[in-house]
Formats: C-alpha cells, sequence, structure tokens
C-alpha cells in the first residue's frame, strides 16, 4: 500500500475548511458557566487560563485548548480525570486501573506500563509535573478548573508533553472562613462523601483542609461465590496553608495523602470451555466468543488487588520585584502500588494465569520561573530540575496445574499423555508414592530500575508588534539523564522445588527415564536476552538531549476576534524497554503545525473557537504483544506517524436560564514508517484512531426566588469507531469477533437535576451516568490466548443512578 503524499498545504487548507463548516453548524450549542446564574440573557463569563505560564483569558491564548470548570465535573460526577473521558473530544483516559491508567491525545498515547518509557501526554497539578502512570490519576480534591491543552507543549510544559498536556489548577486558600460537605449514594452501595473547609488565621493566612471517602460494592459478581468483582475503596486528604511574609511575598503549601485498597478490575472469561479436564482447543476460536456483558463472571485469582499509597507536598513561593516576579515551585512525591489482576479469566487451576504489577516512586522538582510585562513584551523565563527514583516489578503466576496445560499444548513433554507434572504426578500414586506435583504455586518476575534526573532551562516571549498583532517566540533546553537496570529473576517454586528434591533422593528420576532438569524452566520471560541473563543483575545509562522551540503569530482582527498560526514541537525522552534487556529507544519528536481562529459574539453570547492542524511524529513508542514466539512476550516498539485534524469548542449562553455546549474534534491518524514484530507492513495505513468526536451539553436554570433554584443538565459525548488495520487486527484490538464488538463507536449520556437553597447552603441532585446504559468491551487479556486457550474481557460499567445531599456555610 502506498503512503500518502498529500502536500502540508493541501491538508492545512482541507482541516481549516473543516473547522469553518464545524462553526457554521454548530451556533445552537454552547456551554455550561461556571455561576448558575448569568449577569443577563447574553452575557458570557470570562474565562482566565495559565495556559502560557500566565494569566490570561482564555480568548487571548492562541493554543487549542478546553477548559473544564468545577460545575461541568459535578455535572459529569468525575471523580478523577477518568470522569472527563467522553466530554472532551480528542482526549482519552483509561481509569478502569487505578494504578495504571492511559492516557491519550490528539491521536497520540504510551501504551506502556513499563517504568523505562514516560508518557506522551503530561499532567500537572498547579504547574507541578505529575509524573508517571501510577502516580497521575488521583482522586480530585478541591479542583478550580482542568485546562486540556492539545498539541504539543514542549517549550511551555517541558518533557513529556509530545501529546499535550492536562494541567489541573486546584484552589487556593482564601481570606473568607466557608466550609462544604457532600455525599452521594448511588447503585451497588455506592457511598461517596467529601468535604471542605476554608479557615483564615489572621488577616494574611489561612488553611483550607479536604478530605474524599469513596466505597462501592462493584456491579460486577462471581457466579459461583457472589463475591463483588469490581469494587471502589478509597480515600484521600488534602491539606493547604497559605501566608504572606510582607508586602511583596506569598508562600502556599500543600499535602497530598491517598489510600487505595481495593480488588483488582475484573476479567470474565469469553473462551466457551469444555468440561474439565478437556481444555480449549488450540487455536482459538474467535468466531466463537462469548458476549462478556452477558457472560456470568467465575475467577479464582489468588490474592486479587489494586492498592497505592501516595503522598505529595508542594510549596510554591511568589515574590513580587520592581521589574516582574519570581515564583519558586518546590514538590516531592512518593507512592507505591501493587495491581493484581486475572489473566485468564476462568475458575479452573489448569487454566489458571495472572499477572502483577508493582510499582514504588519516589520524585522531586524545583523550579525557578521569572516573569515580566512590559509596553511592548510579556516574558517568562525559568530553569527546573528533576530527580526520579522508581522500583518495579512485573510477575506471573500459574499454578504447575495450567504450566502442565502449556507443557502439553506446546508437545514439550516425553511423556505419553503429553502433560509433564501430571503425568509424574500418576506413575507416583500408581507406585504408592505420597508425592504429588501438582497444584503447586509458581511465580516468574522481572525487576527493573530507574534513577531519573533532568535539567531545563526555559524562555517564552510575547512582543506586542503593534496593537493588533503578538509574536511568540519560545525555546527549552531539556537533558534526561538515566540510569536503568534489568533482572530476570530465577522461577520461583519452593513446594515443587521441594517434591523434586525428594523425589532425587528417591530415585525416581532414575526410574522415569526424565531428568530432574526437565522439570525445572521458564514460560513467562523467555526471550533470548532475558534466558541468557538468567539471575544476573544487567544495567545501562544513556541521556537524550532536546531543543523545543515554538513560533506563534496571533492578530486580533477585531476586539472579539482573533486568529494565529503557530509551529511547535513537542518531545518525550528516550527510554529502555522493561521487558527485554539492553533495549534502548531514541526520544521521540512531533512537529505540530497549526492555525486557527477564536471569536467572541457578545451580543449573542456567543463564543467559539476553531484550529486546523497537521503534525508528523517521528519514533513513537509503544508496547504490544509480539505473538510471533510460541509464548507471546510484551515488547515496545517504534513507528512514525503522522495526522492532520481539526478541534472546534463553541459556548452559548442562549438565555438567563439556558446554556449550551459544543466541542469536537476530527482526526486522520497514519502511519508513515511501521513494520510489526510479526512482519506486517502497514505504512500508510490507519493507526486505528477514531475520525470523530465530539460532545454537547445543555443546562437550565429554574429561578424558585426565595425558595431556591433548580439546575438540569445534560451531557452526551460520542466517540467514532475504530479504524481498523492489519496491525489492529493482528492484536486483537479491532474486528475479531462480532459478540465482542471491538472497535465500535461509543456514546455516554450523564443527567443531573438538582435543587439548591436560596441561601445556597443546602441542596439536593438526583443524577444518573451511562443513562443509555451502554457496555464497552475496553480490553482483551490475550496472555495466554496461544498456550492456554484462554481469553478475557474487561467491560465498562453499565447505567448507575443516584443521589446526592450538600451543605455548606
Amino acid at each position: 500500500m502506498m503512503v500518502r503524499k498529500n502536500p502540508l498545504s493541501l491538508r492545512v487548507r482541507q482541516a481549516l475548511f473543516g473547522s469553518i463548516a464545524a462553526g457554521a453548524a454548530s451556533l445552537a450549542f454552547a456551554a455550561p458557566q461556571e455561576s448558575q446564574v448569568a449577569p443577563d440573557a447574553v452575557t458570557l463569563d470570562k474565562i482566565t487560563v495559565t495556559a502560557q505560564s500566565r494569566e490570561q483569558e482564555l480568548q487571548d491564548v492562541p493554543i487549542a485548548l478546553q477548559v473544564v470548570n468545577a460545575q461541568m465535573l459535578d455535572d459529569v460526577v468525575a471523580e478523577d480525570l477518568s470522569g472527563i473521558d467522553m466530554f472532551v473530544p480528542g482526549l482519552v483516559v483509561n481509569g478502569q486501573q487505578p494504578t495504571q491508567p492511559s492516557f491519550q491525545l490528539r491521536g497520540i498515547s504510551t501504551d506502556d506500563f513499563g517504568i523505562g518509557t514516560d508518557p506522551a501526554v503530561g499532567v500537572y497539578v498547579d504547574g507541578v509535573y505529575a509524573g508517571r502512570g501510577g502516580g497521575v490519576l488521583l482522586p480530585f480534591t478541591d479542583v478550580e478548573r482542568i485546562e486540556v491543552l492539545k498539541g504539543p507543549q514542549g517549550t511551555l510544559f517541558g518533557r513529556n508533553t509530545a501529546a499535550g498536556a492536562i494541567s489541573i489548577v486546584t484552589h487556593r486558600p482564601g481570606p473568607d472562613a466557608e466550609g462544604r460537605s457532600r455525599l452521594r449514594l448511588a447503585e451497588h452501595g455506592k457511598q461517596y462523601v467529601d468535604a471542605m473547609a476554608n479557615i483564615p488565621v489572621g488577616e494574611d493566612s489561612a488553611f483550607r483542609l479536604n478530605g474524599v471517602f469513596n466505597q462501592a460494592d462493584g456491579w460486577i459478581q462471581d457466579a459461583n461465590t457472589g463475591e463483588d468483582l469490581a469494587p471502589e475503596d478509597n480515600w484521600a486528604t488534602r491539606a493547604a496553608f497559605s501566608t504572606r511574609f510582607g508586602d511583596n511575598t506569598t508562600a502556599w503549601i500543600t499535602w497530598d495523602h491517598e489510600n487505595l485498597d481495593q480488588l483488582g478490575q475484573a476479567t470474565i472469561g469469553i473462551v466457551p470451555l469444555p468440561a474439565a479436564p478437556a481444555t480449549p482447543s488450540l487455536p482459538v476460536d474467535e468466531t466463537a466468543y462469548l458476549d462478556p456483558r452477558r457472560t456470568p463472571a467465575a475467577v479464582d485469582v489468588d490474592g486479587n488487588e489494586e492498592s497505592r499509597r501516595f503522598d505529595g507536598v508542594t510549596l510554591i513561593v511568589d515574590h513580587a520585584l520592581s521589574w516582574g516576579s519570581l515564583t519558586s515551585t518546590t514538590a516531592w512525591h512518593d507512592y507505591d502500588s501493587l495491581n493484581r489482576v486475572e489473566e485468564d479469566g476462568t475458575d479452573r487451576r489448569d487454566l489458571y494465569v495472572d499477572s502483577v504489577n508493582t510499582e514504588s516512586n519516589t520524585n522531586f522538582y524545583q523550579e525557578f520561573k521569572f516573569a515580566g510585562s512590559g509596553e511592548r513584551f510579556d516574558w517568562v523565563a525559568g530553569a527546573s530540575y528533576f530527580r526520579e527514583k522508581a522500583d518495579q516489578t512485573s510477575q506471573v503466576n500459574a499454578y504447575t496445574d495450567s504450566v502442565d496445560t502449556i507443557v502439553r499444548n506446546m508437545g514439550l513433554a516425553p511423556t505419553p499423555d503429553g502433560t509433564l507434572y501430571g503425568f509424574t504426578s500418576q506413575v507416583m500414586q500408581m507406585y504408592g508414592i505420597p508425592l504429588t506435583l501438582m497444584g503447586e504455586p509458581w511465580n516468574e518476575q522481572f525487576v527493573n530500575t530507574l534513577e531519573t534526573t533532568a535539567y531545563a532551562l526555559y524562555g517564552d516571549v510575547i512582543w506586542r508588534a503593534n496593537d493588533r498583532l503578538n509574536l511568540t517566540f519560545g525555546l527549552r533546553y531539556t537533558r534526561d539523564e538515566k540510569d536503568f537496570s534489568w533482572f530476570n529473576d530465577q522461577r520461583h517454586a519452593p513446594g515443587l522445588d521441594a517434591t523434586l528434591d525428594q523425589m532425587e533422593a528417591l530415585g525416581i528420576f532414575a526410574m522415569l527415564g526424565i531428568p530432574k532438569e526437565a522439570y525445572i524452566f521458564d514460560i513467562a520471560f523467555i526471550d533470548p536476552p532475558a534466558m541468557m541473563n538468567k539471575g544476573v543483575k544487567t544495567r545501562d545509562s544513556n541521556s537524550w538531549d532536546d531543543i523545543s522551540p515554538r513560533f506563534v503569530a496571533d492578530y486580533h482582527f477585531t476586539d472579539d476576534l482573533m486568529g494565529f498560526a503557530s509551529v511547535a514541537k513537542g518531545y518525550k525522552a528516550g527510554g529502555f524497554n522493561a521487558l527485554q534487556i539492553d533495549s534502548q529507544f531514541e526520544n521521540e519528536d512531533v512537529w505540530n503545525f497549526e492555525t486557527g481562529i477564536k471569536q467572541v459574539l457578545p451580543e449573542y453570547g456567543f463564543r467559539y473557537d476553531a484550529s486546523a492542524y497537521y503534525y508528523t511524529y517521528d519514533n513513537r513508542q509503544a508496547i504490544r504483544l509480539d505473538t510471533t514466539p510460541a509464548i507471546p512476550r510484551y515488547v515496545v516498539d517504534t513507528s512514525d506517524l503522522e495526522a492532520w485534524g481539526v478541534d472546534f469548542n463553541a459556548i452559548w449562553q442562549a438565555t438567563r436560564a439556558l446554556s449550551l455546549d459544543f466541542n469536537a474534534a476530527y482526526i486522520d491518524s497514519t502511519y508513515r514508517n511501521y513494520v510489526t514484530p510479526e512482519g506486517i507492513d502497514v505504512s500508510g495505513q490507519a493507526t486505528g484512531i477514531p475520525k470523530w468526536s465530539f460532545a454537547a451539553g445543555a443546562a437550565y436554570l429554574w429561578d424558585l426566588d426565595e425558595n431556591g433554584s433548580v439546575r438540569a443538565s445534560v451531557r452526551y459525548g460520542y466517540r467514532g469507531k475504530t479504524r481498523c488495520s492489519d496491525e489492529s487486527q493482528s492484536q486483537g484490538t479491532c474486528g475479531v469477533s462480532p459478540a465482542l464488538r471491538l472497535g465500535e463507536s461509543q456514546e455516554l449520556a450523564n443527567l443531573r437535576v438538582g435543587w439548591t437553597s436560596g441561601s445556597g447552603r443546602y441542596g439536593v441532585a438526583v443524577y444518573g451516568e451511562n443513562l443509555l446504559d451502554n457496555q464497552y468491551v475496553n480490553g482483551l487479556a490475550t496472555y495466554g490466548k496461544t498456550v492456554l486457550g484462554t481469553v478475557g474481557a474487561r467491560v465498562t460499567p453499565p447505567r448507575v443512578w443516584g443521589v446526592e445531599f450538600t451543605a455548606g456555610f
């Protein structure tokens, strides 16, 4: 298949035409405002953002940007970033495993659970980089707004923002005493409580305290035991203190703590099982898959757990100078997490396999930022230092029963029935020897360590060339230094080894004619480098440098209409494949070309923005299951991509009571150069990213005078179907089986109706999540597919109804 050769200019013209057409088609939509009552029928609230490391009005920022305010978070009952997944077009957040989430923006993501690579979407909290996946998806505590910056942000935000950045901004302690509490009760035993207290201390200081408690039984039950398989159980707290030293200096310190302790996500087996002791036939018949939405769950995972302990401290000091300001940001994060989930989705020991991911991470961040403003220039400049130390253990657990099934299916045993441990146990039983090799736990693990040091220098200048034209020049230099290690530990099966020693002492191996060594082998981490370095710690180190520029021109045709064009580079540091010894990757680079418009029509209470972009992405790192070996293995490989697309956002305050919004994203993402480990050349084919996604919302407010007010809101999100390719077919992420409907388009609708008292102190609301009751298969556990004949599926939650009570002062 030939690679498309459309010139850049044609792509940009096509995209810009699409954005204008989208704007014309969406005049009937707009977004809920932060306040419940607009000042008049057609007045829009001004939105202030810090996307360019300085406070600006949203309409003056020449970046494709969507803001999610606190009102919208309440409307969609978002408890963490995964709650806005379907309502920010172009952004995909998979949070079914809080300790192993994935983020995608404008079709770019890093699907990796190893510490050797970094994410392509950077998450920041109050300007501080949140780090890698295990400590990113934390509960919301006192969030003021979320800014989703689309496109590379290498100059402004730095490393690991090749796809964009998600900036979470929290409330600072204020001068007024206030407090609030909220209780949510919903189906499946859901109990959610959060509370806030703002306590002034004198004229210049204040405390702000927050707490969140969340618990639910879960919406999946084990068909055999009735046990809840998808519970929620976590709590979080946040303490903040701000103070002023003299007239020019303020300090703000926060401490965050979270504790998560629940079961790992449920896996439902979708391969029809024959009666034991028979096992599924190989190869697996994918057309016979069961629909997991209608299949009982029956699992037997040992030590099922997903847990995390997180602590973080941030100190921000602002000092005003005669020529500008200095901001010092110091942050420390520390977390430990564990995730153990079943892979086979059955309750049979002869098919058992589970996986465990354990992480420990400590990082420190220091930044000094200077900012100033003059008659013609606004500028920021700074330096940052980041230090990280991480440990990760990847485990595969089985039983000798399931290992025997693998041995038989692979034809590895020199015995009449094809089994090894089963046959030997039967022989010993036949001769009255009271020993067995069955039922013994089997563990293999791969251990990695990482030490990262990153330095950066950056500057960004906005030159007001005249009253209408602004030119922005930005540059960041980054250096990443990484030390990495691999350790493929010895197979751990103490019960089995003890029995083998007894058998050796009794001379049983000689009687069988099978050497003891035939019973000692590995099934998981068996690629040649791993086996050559068995039991040996291997180390490597490298450093990567990058210069990330951006150039922006924005022109204000009127006070309410602005157009812009930009060229920006995004960068993700090079790294190492956690499960392939001595493998490493160079930097990921993305160049993004963008043009757009932003306009406010104040007489109509309408605001919109549209942008068209084209990017090339080199050396993208992604984890995938390599199915070429007899026993599959996870590898990280690289590919080159290109894409063009359009983003559109609109807000309309139609009347004093009615507000609407519409947001849309279109993208055409293809591989420029990629041959999969299976030898499939998919250059020119789609990367799987859906072309269309959009979200719309409406809110209406009934003013009941002294009796308070009633506000109703509805939000709808849509994401188009996956664009299948030869690569996605081989990975089982698209097509595969009519019963699974993998890659189908998705939609989500949420509703909230709430009453607030006239004083604003009390409220009650009812809400519904997933009103259409759609459930989607969002992942397959295929680790045992080729060796055990098992495949597990993971499904999104069903519709949920709940009620909310609030009180405040």
